[in-house]
């Protein structure tokens, strides 16, 4: 069985975004230590122009063969003229508002996403589904998470966008690991209790 795993940026707090999604201000803690762990621990999480200009385009997937994102998190790659933000994989987007795909890489998910995130954790691959972000995807989807890896960096936002968009529900994990970098960001891996 496939892994879903929420890889995720979010304040001390726990929010992801400040009350309009945006969360531009933890960019400045992306720096060459952030890059190296990423590229050598998580290549597929960043996008396929940014792994270009990175260099590192080439570089196989090491976790994540699919990744679903809500639409608001589309919406910023749509808004930056890429259809297909994470080429290098199975892109789905869960939107009750699109119609058309506006790319041949993306699927659409209109309808059942816990039922079709089953289908894809239930299919033979070594590698997992990256639950790339959306609140409320993530609030939805909350049941078939089975690992959260939260990159936490060094601010409080105060009020914003959570981590899960979701009814209150307590969901126990348990941390495997923490690594913390120079600048006081932390990347922080719990896997679910079942």
């Amino acid at each position: 069985m496939r892994k879903l795993t929420y890889f995720v940026a979010c304040s001390i707090d726990g929010f992801i975004g400040d009350p309009g999604g945006d969360a531009t201000s933890m960019m400045a803690f992306v720096d060459e230590e952030m890059i190296e762990f990423l590229t050598s621990e998580y290549p597929e999480t960043v996008s396929a122009q940014g792994r270009e200009v990175l260099g590192f385009g080439e570089v196989k997937n090491r976790r994540f063969d699919t990744v679903i994102q809500g639409r608001a998190s589309y919406q910023i790659a749509l808004d930056a003229g890429l259809t297909s933000p994470y080429g290098h994989m199975a892109e789905l987007v869960a939107s009750r508002t699109l119609r058309e795909s506006p790319d041949p890489n993306v699927e659409l998910v209109s309808g059942d996403v816990v039922g079709r995130i089953r289908e894809l954790k239930a299919q033979d691959s070594e590698l997992g589904i990256w639950l790339c972000g959306g609140s409320r995807l993530a609030g939805e989807l909350i049941g078939e998470v089975d690992e959260l890896v939260i990159k936490t960096y060094p601010q409080v936002y105060g009020s914003g966008m959570p981590m899960f968009g979701a009814d209150f529900a307590v969901t126990d994990f348990a941390l495997e690991n923490v690594r913390t970098f120079d600048n006081g960001v932390l990347v922080r891996t719990y896997s679910r209790k079942r």
